[in-house]
């Protein structure tokens, strides 16, 4: 999971309820500085939410962009369904389609990061005109790496069978042990990842770790995209092995970054840099044919 190192919101950011013909969904709506060139729906990660994109929203404001980080249904802040079949892929979509109507903005730049990129490769297949362009963040079109789909299995089969304050123990006791990187949590922030995950439905950490396991390749589905494509990433990704992300991006004709230094989360450990290398993609995905393309 990302884990965003400050919990303070940028200038211009509003956490508010986004209304939606699909239900009401927690928000952090940052406005754009100055002339706004875009605005940007991003969809966050496994066992994540939209303070995810903390760091993310403030040079994306500065850039110009709008910037909307939403907490999917049954995430966070974000109500959900009890039951299994609201959290299939086709469902968690049409909420985002359903997001990026409700912003008035006419299409918008879509960007999911790891699983919320598997929502929004389904988002934008299933509405391509709602959307300007289609951003992966360290999000592979297969199911995770070998050592991931171990940690899913596993933490599935623990949700299945313990409360989740037992589980949320158990993953605490193997950070203790140096099992996961950055473990040592200043108490605002550990406060706030216990309640983000108290608060996170079962059902929607079962779903959504059934579609990381799930061994559907969807390289076909993206390159039959009808919009500017991103695969990007941090050099040291481990969810998803790099060579098949660079294999997507080839195969698929999207524009590739691989971000020096990052892991997993680019949008936490290097938001600036992340911000140039999207408003980039961007500029040129909009550009007028024959002055720069993207894909």
């Amino acid at each position: 999971m990302s884990k965003p190192r400050s919990l303070v919101l940028p200038p211009g950011t509003r956490a508010r309820l986004l209304v939606t013909a699909r239900g009401d969904f927690a928000v952090l709506d940052t406005e754009a500085r100055g002339e706004r060139r875009g605005t940007v729906l991003l969809l966050p990660g496994y066992t994540g939410s939209k303070e995810d994109f903390l760091a993310l929203l403030g040079p994306l404001s500065e850039a110009g962009y709008r910037a909307v980080a939403v907490d999917g249904r049954g995430q966070y802040q974000s109500p959900g369904p009890r039951g299994r079949a609201g959290y299939r892929r086709r469902a968690l979509a049409l909420d985002a389609v359903a997001q990026a109507a409700a912003l008035g903005d006419g299409p918008v730049h879509l960007l999911g990061h790891s699983f919320g990129g598997l929502v929004a490769r389904a988002a934008a297949s299933l509405a391509p005109a709602a959307f300007r362009s289609l951003t992966l963040l360290s999000s592979g079109p297969g199911r995770v790496a070998r050592p991931q789909r171990i940690r899913v299995r596993a933490l599935r089969g623990a949700l299945a069978l313990l409360p989740k304050e037992r589980v949320w123990q158990a993953m605490c006791w193997l950070d203790s042990r140096g099992e996961e990187p950055d473990t040592d949590d200043a108490p605002e922030l550990a406060g706030f990842l216990q309640r983000r995950w108290m608060r996170t439905r079962i059902t929607q950490l079962a779903g959504a770790g059934r579609l990381l396991l799930s061994r559907q390749d969807g390289t076909a589905e993206l390159a039959a995209l009808r919009m500017p494509l991103h695969i990007a990433y941090g050099a040291d990704e481990m969810v998803w092995p790099t060579t098949a992300l660079a294999a997507a991006a080839t195969r698929t004709g999207a524009h590739h970054t691989v971000v020096a230094g990052a892991g997993h989360s680019p949008n936490v450990s290097h938001p600036r840099e992340l911000t140039d290398r999207l408003t980039g993609f961007w500029e040129r995905s909009t550009a007028p044919t024959g002055v720069g393309s993207a894909r």
